[in-house]
């Protein structure tokens, strides 16, 4: 099937996201690891298919223009990301309407997943990144964490939640979906409201998630630095900064 590509939506460093006709075409840059990209594909249509979660459906891998891409369903509305932006005095009930929506995907199992521990593992193991002590320790870490088997995102932010004009939520974006402890998940989203610069919406974002599961906020930290060090290892340069403040395996205070 052919598609139009000149109403880009989304530009990353490795992808650009288009919008033609209900569909998004999401193309990655040359050079880009086809096992990624088809990975990512698989792991939508196995959520797709093991939940009942609203999420943007999965219609084909295809090449556009000589790029590997995946074609999703088109969700329109609003990102909540968009909807905090707008509508600044209704922070809280979308800061609620966030964690609700967060907390019904830990609800869910797809066990064909990777594991998150597997991944992070790997992930750190392999990096040349750290020193070897600062390695050992947050492998250390890591491995002392309990075993879960949630459904994790991965990716969870305000900016990958759509709200329909009826009101439906969609939750789009699946490229680093795990099955593992729901806590590692937060951490890396709170992580990912620090370096958006909103340092005080990440603390009611933690003290939330910490009410509503009623979960200790202190487990909850001890994930920081190895979700600081996961998203270190992207090398995104203008989040190294940040990120090397977290990357410390010192209990917190």
């Amino acid at each position: 099937m052919s598609y139009k590509l000149d109403n880009p939506i989304v530009k990353r460093a490795t992808k650009v996201v288009y919008k033609d006709n209900g569909n998004t075409i999401k193309l990655f840059n040359d050079g880009y690891s086809k096992a990624n990209i088809f990975n990512e594909a698989l792991n939508q249509a196995r959520v797709e298919e093991s939940t009942d979660l609203k999420i943007s459906k999965l219609k084909e891998v295809s090449i556009v223009e000589n790029k590997l891409g995946i074609v999703s369903e088109y969700i329109c509305g609003d990102t909540l990301e968009d909807l905090m932006e707008k509508n600044p005095d209704k922070i809280e009930e979308y800061l609620n309407t966030f964690v609700d929506i967060q907390m019904e995907i830990f609800s869910k199992k797809v066990p064909l997943l990777n594991r998150m521990k597997d991944k992070y593992r790997n992930r750190i193991s392999e990096s040349d990144l750290f020193e070897d002590n600062i390695k050992y320790d947050l492998l250390q870490r890591l491995e002392g964490m309990k075993n879960h088997f949630k459904l994790c995102h991965g990716d969870f932010v305000p900016s990958n939640i759509i709200i329909t004009e009826n009101g439906e939520h969609y939750v789009i974006d699946w490229a680093h979906v795990t099955v593992g402890n729901a806590s590692g998940d937060v951490a890396l989203t709170y992580l990912k409201f620090c370096m958006m610069g909103k340092k005080e919406l990440a603390e009611k974002y933690l003290d939330l998630y910490a009410e509503k599961s009623n979960t200790d906020k202190n487990y909850i930290q001890q994930w920081i630095p190895i979700a600081a060090a996961i998203q270190y290892t992207k090398q995104i340069s203008e989040e190294k900064e940040i990120l090397k403040q977290w990357i410390d395996v010192v209990e917190p205070q």
